[in-house]
């Protein structure tokens, strides 16, 4: 007999950890995303069924796929979660009238506009939090953070976007590849290389340039979840991968990064809340536009 649920007692964590594996249509890879062991996050996806006494998910042999029970919970899911970090957000803003979070992706820095804020508003409180880039649209609208420096392509709608400054894209190869030397690179160079994949679509059709301009599949890769992991692969001679030019790529004596000529660049912007009329949240953006503005926001 399933555990009999109230509004109480839901256990908002494991209505999360569904939402993720859902995401990701994997045990694996939502665990890692998450900081679980595989073995917890079944448990405790199992443990949510139990609770609704219905199976939300079935796995494959290619990966985990939604019942049709999961199917039908999963945007409700996802509502509960945002009602309730919204909830939270405009409890905090009640009692903290001062309070500003400030989030950032991997690879990029916020410190000289966090700084300004401190020196101008001494009586707030001005925090930056990492956000996974996967995250970016969900840590504005769950409330999460109140600004985000994050590089695009990620959902936009009810979010104000800015874009700060643009980088060049590279290809980055192991110190031994045969495209290693070269001054520059085409797709053309590239035309049969697999490049890694990531679950968000706009992001891995942004990051592979998929389809190509011809129309054609970009060559797939492996699945992965994090800058870092993409580099392992990369260095382990398994693939090849698109990067923005400054991500730390030189740390790794085994990797290096060819400038990459013919597609778009990326793009690093600032967004907000589009209905954010808090005047920390302005202040910030014109902190933020004026001190973020490529390779002046690391000093």
């Amino acid at each position: 007999m399933p555990d009999s649920v109230s509004t109480a007692e839901f256990d908002l964590r494991l209505v999360r950890y569904f939402t993720v594996v859902a995401e990701h249509r994997h045990f694996g890879r939502a665990a890692a995303a998450l900081h679980l062991t595989q073995p917890s996050l079944s448990r405790q996806v199992r443990r949510l069924e139990q609770q609704l006494g219905a199976r939300l998910l079935d796995r494959t042999p290619r990966g985990t796929r939604l019942t049709e029970a999961g199917e039908v919970f999963l945007p409700r899911a996802k509502a509960l979660l945002r009602s309730a970090a919204q909830a939270a957000a405009v409890t905090r803003a009640a009692a903290e009238p001062s309070l500003l979070t400030v989030g950032y992706i991997s690879g990029l820095y916020v410190t000289p506009a966090v700084r300004d804020m401190r020196r101008r508003f001494p009586d707030a409180e001005v925090r930056s939090v990492h956000v996974p880039w996967q995250e970016s649209r969900e840590a504005l609208v769950e409330h999460r953070v109140d600004a985000l420096v994050a590089r695009l392509p990620f959902r936009t709608e009810g979010l104000r976007v800015t874009v700060l400054y643009d980088e060049p894209r590279v290809l980055v190869v192991p110190r031994d590849h045969r495209l290693a030397g070269k001054e520059s690179v085409t797709l053309d160079d590239i035309a049969d290389e697999p490049l890694p994949r990531v679950t968000d679509p706009l992001w891995d059709a942004f990051w592979r340039v998929d389809p190509r301009p011809d129309g054609s599949p970009a060559p797939d890769g492996p699945y992965v979840g994090a800058f870092e992991e993409k580099f392992e692969l990369v260095a382990s001679g398994e693939t090849l991968a698109i990067a923005p030019g400054v991500c730390g790529i030189a740390i790794r004596p085994d990797l290096v990064a060819v400038p990459l000529h013919g597609v778009e660049p990326s793009h690093v912007a600032l967004a907000t809340r589009a209905d954010d009329t808090s005047r920390l949240v302005a202040a910030f953006r014109a902190s933020a536009e004026g001190l973020l503005t490529g390779q002046g926001e690391r000093g």
